[in-house]
């Protein structure tokens, strides 16, 4: 009796492992065909230093200021007028 039980578990255990197998490369597969219809997108534009604050930005958000035929870039207007304040000393 106690045979046939553990028989019982034994059998039902490798059904279960091959469903979760089964599912597992269903999913991947599915996750695949995902990527491959929606890519990633890819960033656009270029990065620019802030002078003021020595951090980096797309250069689509920046603050453009062209000074001395120079062109430099800002992320915040304090930024900028700090810049130009330290420029004119």
């Amino acid at each position: 009796m106690l045979r046939g039980l553990i028989k019982l578990i034994y059998y039902a255990l490798i059904v279960y492992i091959i469903y979760k197998v089964i599912r597992f490369f269903q999913k991947l597969s599915q996750r695949t065909k995902l990527q491959i219809q929606n890519p990633r997108p890819r960033l656009k534009g270029m990065m620019v230093k802030d002078e003021a604050c020595n951090t980096y930005l797309p250069k689509e958000d920046a603050i453009r200021e062209v000074i001395d035929g120079k062109e430099y870039f800002f992320c915040s207007r304090e930024c900028r007028q700090k810049f130009l304040e330290i420029k004119k000393t």
